[in-house]
């Protein structure tokens, strides 16, 4: 094998099974398993979640996580979102030629001990290779199928007036990660990417009984867009407290200088909960533990709704609208 990715390696030919049979069979929790054009899989009986998401994060190494395992961990968050526990994974990678082969070894054993940790195997791939210059060194795309195991459908048209908002833990650590690595940031204390499974939160609010009627995870656009999408999709208005809104002291300091919001910074190990009221106790002290809190309440909304507000450490309340453009491109 060469030290770095060349376009033979895409080629389906003798390199190609090298890299296969080198590298990316650790992808695998069985690495003997015979290849084959499709994966055979043993599901068990019940309703299914799929989900599918292409990830181009750069750069592709930052600290408290790397692209392997974000594309892992943020498909299994995605199934998660609607209730369901993660079981098998497809991977596609895309390889730029001139890619160290060391940094693609980094990135697999990043992916499998990702799926290990989710509990999750990954069953079935696909490699391309593209010319020097043309996918910026690896861009990856995973699928996931995973077991529903809520008892009721968790779907934003289940938000209904009354209900109470919370976030799971701290809020713009994925995104101050990113930034920090892109741009040499010397952060002291260093800030590290929330990047990490949702399930293990989600199954202990289902097992305690904790009736969730929707759950979405804070990436791309921050909490701000989640909640905006929402309120839309409910038609509802969503009024969230600023002095409860838990965001670690080095992201507000990191914010403060650069003019940042955290409530518009990627997370991704972050979700916000909707839950009825009579639930509201028990799902707070639950997420507690991992550093999440009681945000906000759901309101019913004059006209077609859609609206969020932000009641401000000052008292005053203003409307809350996602940003029109990108505010930090690439974060996942």
């Amino acid at each position: 094998m060469a030290e770095r990715i060349q376009l033979a390696h895409g080629g389906g030919g003798t390199l190609m099974q090298q890299l296969i049979d080198q590298e990316l069979r650790a992808l695998y929790a069985d690495p003997t398993q015979v290849l084959h054009d499709a994966a055979l899989l043993p599901l068990p009986p019940g309703p299914l979640a799929f989900s599918t998401d292409g990830y181009v994060v750069q750069p592709l190494e930052f600290p408290g996580g790397d692209i392997g395992r974000l594309a892992v961990v943020g498909t299994a968050n995605d199934l998660a979102m609607a209730g369901a526990r993660a079981l098998h994974l497809s991977v596609a990678m895309i390889l730029e030629e001139g890619l160290p082969l060391e940094l693609l070894r980094r990135v697999v054993a990043s992916m499998a001990a990702a799926a290990r940790e989710c509990g999750l195997t990954i069953v079935t791939g696909d490699t391309k290779v593209v010319e020097r210059g043309k996918a910026d060194g690896v861009f990856l795309t995973t699928s996931g199928v995973g077991l529903v195991e809520a008892p009721e459908p968790i779907d934003p048209r289940a938000i209904r007036p009354g209900d109470q908002l919370l976030v799971s833990g701290d809020l713009g650590r994925h995104g101050v990660a990113i930034l920090a690595a892109r741009y040499g940031l010397n952060l002291v204390p260093p800030v590290l990417s929330d990047c990490a499974p949702l399930w293990p939160q989600v199954q202990g609010l289902l097992a305690a009984g904790v009736r969730i009627h929707c759950l979405r995870d804070l990436t791309r656009g921050g909490l701000a867009s989640a909640l905006q999408e929402l309120a839309v999709a409910a038609g509802v208005e969503l009024a969230i407290e600023e002095a409860c809104l838990p965001v670690a002291e080095p992201v507000a300091r990191t914010c403060d200088l650069l003019g940042f919001e955290p409530l518009h910074l990627a997370n991704e190990g972050r979700f916000v909960a909707v839950v009825p009221p009579e639930a509201a106790d028990l799902a707070c002290a639950l997420l507690a533990t991992g550093g999440g809190a009681w945000i906000g309440t759901v309101r019913p909304a004059p006209g077609a709704g859609g609206q969020v507000w932000l009641t401000t450490a000052l008292g005053t309340d203003r409307l809350l609208i996602p940003l029109s453009g990108e505010l930090l491109p690439r974060i996942c």
